[in-house]
């Protein structure tokens, strides 16, 4: 009986639909029509013909994207200082003398323990300690041949004697010891202390720079600043110069205190940076071959600005040239000149990196154009990070590896996609009313 029933409701609608089939039959057919157009246009409004005249216009750059690793930077001031104990050294005068000659002078090179000048001695102390060496190894001498004779009459001395004098020659020997070493204190050489004991009294000294073990094969030394002249008189421990050591230097950065954890995670992990020199001219200068990263971070924040200091070993680079047979050196990196650290804190794998200007904007959409001959298709793509110079895309499928991109003028192609929707055009042919 339901069965009967829904048959006849079927064959009354049957007949409704054919009796009014002229007011709903075109509706239809319009929509049918105007499907596929409206479909064409969406896939044509996502596309965009550049000329190759249109192309060298922009001066487009197309290259294949890749997948990289990324990581963000945070741009901190710094300045190139010494090496703290290890830059800047100072002679002094071991005794009291007058300058009697300058073998160096300022922006000299010198070899770690080379002369630097000459003091006549005019010190009392000095001819004292060289005359009572000079006594003390006499009265040894006399003493042994002393010792010897008792030693060959013995039948006739007692044994008091000779351990005696045996006891005079042991005191002789301490202070023998005592004054050489006090002139070994003043400057003089084992030989130059030999000679004394000898009579041979030493009436100059040359001062010669200091040596350190560590540095001595790596770097030579400059004659920074002189501080006396010839003839002037000197005290002992008077300064006398200043000598630099420039082949090694430190940039002390300045971070924030809420940067602290990203410096401390970034000297951990050992990622260089980036060092801009602002100041620095042209000189042909060849990369760094050894790359910059955070030595240590100070202990202490700064009071005054709240910044906290760390420390980037910076290797040097020179140009040497002669003058009237003397050597030069012309430095890349001077202390006192500023700079610009790009620091790393954040990092992003497989990603893809573009220039700022291979992107285009449209509220929070961001778009990449895909060449394919003539056309150049618009992607859609998820922007992780972006800064003044790149942008960071994620590898979420939108983009292939190896995709070929325009990787500048992304606006100006977005414009000309804009104007091409507009007019009611797309790539390849327009629509005529």
């Amino acid at each position: 009986m339901r069965r009967l029933i829904a048959l006849a409701i079927v064959a009354v609608l049957g007949l409704i639909a054919f009796g009014t089939r002229d007011s709903w039959l075109p509706l239809i057919s319009s929509a049918a029509d105007e499907a596929p157009e409206a479909a064409h246009e969406h896939v044509a409004a996502e596309r965009v013909k550049i000329s190759a005249q249109a192309r060298a216009n922009l001066k487009l750059l197309i290259k294949p994207i890749k997948l990289e690793t990324f990581r963000r930077s945070l741009q901190m001031p710094g300045e190139v200082v010494e090496r703290r104990g290890r830059g800047d050294q100072s002679f002094t005068a071991p005794v009291t003398g007058v300058v009697k000659s300058i073998a160096l002078f300022p922006g000299d090179i010198v070899e770690p323990g080379g002369p630097l000048l000459t003091l006549r001695l005019t010190s009392e102390a000095m001819q004292a300690s060289q005359l009572e060496l000079f006594k003390a190894a006499r009265e040894i001498d006399i003493k042994e041949a002393q010792k010897k004779r008792l030693e060959s009459i013995k039948e006739t001395v007692t044994r008091f004697e000779i351990v005696d004098m045996q006891n005079q020659i042991e005191r002789f020997m301490i202070n023998k010891k005592a004054y050489r070493a006090d002139l070994a204190a003043k400057g003089l050489t084992p030989e130059q202390i030999d000679r004394v004991e000898k009579g041979d009294f030493v009436r100059e000294i040359t001062v010669h720079a200091p040596v350190d073990a560590a540095e001595k094969a790596k770097a030579l030394l400059e004659l920074q600043e002189l501080k006396v002249f010839q003839g002037e008189s000197v005290q002992a421990g008077q300064l006398l110069g200043l000598l630099s050591h420039h082949q090694n230097l430190y940039i002390e950065g300045r971070g924030f205190r809420e940067d602290t954890s990203l410096l401390e995670r970034t000297a951990r992990l050992g990622w260089p940076l980036t060092a801009v020199f602002p100041e620095e001219t042209e000189g042909n200068w060849p990369p760094l071959t050894q790359p910059l990263t955070i030595l240590y971070l100070s202990n202490t924040v700064d009071p005054a600005h709240q910044t906290l200091p760390f420390y980037v070993s910076l290797p040097n680079q020179y140009h040497e040239y002669s003058r009237e047979g003397k050597s030069y050196r012309i430095w890349r990196y001077r202390p006192g000149q500023r700079v610009l650290l790009e620091v790393p804190v954040e990092e992003w794998s497989d990603v893809f990196v573009v220039p700022v200007g291979a992107v285009a904007r449209e509220g929070p959409e961001r778009y990449v154009f895909q060449q394919n001959g003539d056309l150049f298709n618009r992607k859609a793509v998820h922007v992780v990070h972006e800064d003044s110079r790149q942008v960071v895309i994620a590898n979420d499928g939108s983009l292939r590896v190896g995709a070929a991109i325009a990787h500048n003028a992304a606006a100006a192609i977005n414009r000309a996609l804009k104007a091409q929707s507009e007019e009611g055009g797309h790539a390849g042919h327009t629509h005529e009313h």
